[in-house]
């Protein structure tokens, strides 16, 4: 965990992923991801940092143990694959976002990059609502997970995809 928060201090201009690389891990338990990994994301996610972390190359075992521990906590991550190049494959979540922030998660992947507002012009009626604070508190719990990057536009956020294909 220090390693991990040392080598994250300097922040990066524009939002990026930080790749926890588990290429050489056998066994991680539940304890350990825990307060390591878990530790270190909600650090950095509360820091409003960047930074976005994201598991890579786990092995199914670590992926097996993440999930349950994921259930548990009813909380969500994002695992991917790195290619040797460092391109990203097979990118995904691991837990299960509720049915409305979900359906928020994948409208930002529909449209490559939004706010609050535009969800609300384009789906507010149709999910019954009419002010953008849902939108801006799904976005928000999103993005504090680490799943969406949130750019700051002057006063006003807009949230993008960490990968495209997740």
């Amino acid at each position: 965990m220090s390693r991990l928060v040392e080598a994250t201090t300097a922040e990066p201009a524009n939002p990026e992923p930080v790749f926890l690389d588990f290429s050489s891990v056998q066994v991680a338990t539940a304890s350990y991801l825990r307060e390591s990994v878990l530790a270190f994301r909600d650090l950095v996610r509360g820091r409003r940092s960047t930074f976005y972390p994201v598991i890579a190359n786990a092995n199914d075992d670590v992926r097996d143990e993440l999930k349950e521990l994921m259930r548990l906590r009813g909380d969500v991550l994002m695992v991917c694959t790195l290619g040797p190049a460092g391109d990203v494959n097979m990118a995904r979540l691991i837990g299960d976002l509720d049915p409305k922030q979900r359906m928020t998660f994948d409208l930002v992947h529909e449209h490559g990059e939004t706010d609050a507002g535009e969800l609300m012009r384009a789906y507010g009626e149709s999910e019954g609502l009419k002010h953008t604070t849902a939108w801006n508190n799904r976005l928000a719990a999103l993005a504090a997970r680490g799943l969406l990057m949130e750019v700051s536009q002057g006063r006003a956020k807009r949230y993008r995809p960490l990968f495209e294909d997740a």
